[in-house]
């Protein structure tokens, strides 16, 4: 990792192992956030290739959101980041009393 400021990296190793540099960063006016985007912004602000801060003003995103993307990686991995399955992966952890499991076979009533 190389960098001409103190503190600032101008490389690091992508969420898919290739390496990654601010210009290899999704565009500021994403509108569409696929899984490798947000993949690649969580290893940009991890590395230290932009900071946090910097990530969520260039993106509009709030750090909830972001800190939400990152939680859901060191959780899941890169397939917690897929929209049609946040619900599930949000729900590991319920209040006590709390259905777990999803489907019909959760709404059953015995008869």
């Amino acid at each position: 990792m190389e960098s001409d400021h103190p503190g600032r990296v101008k490389n690091v190793i992508g969420p898919a192992g290739e390496p990654l540099t601010i210009d290899d960063l999704p565009p500021p006016d994403t509108k569409r956030w696929v899984i490798r985007r947000k993949a690649e912004v969580v290893a940009g602000v991890r590395n230290g290739l932009i900071s946090l801060e910097e990530a969520c003003n260039r993106y509009k995103l709030s750090a909830e959101e972001f800190l939400s993307w990152q939680r859901l990686i060191e959780s899941h991995g890169l397939r917690g980041l897929r929209t049609t399955r946040l619900q599930q992966y949000r729900r590991t952890v319920g209040e006590p009393g709390e259905a777990t499991q999803t489907g019909p076979s959760s709404s059953r009533s015995s008869s």
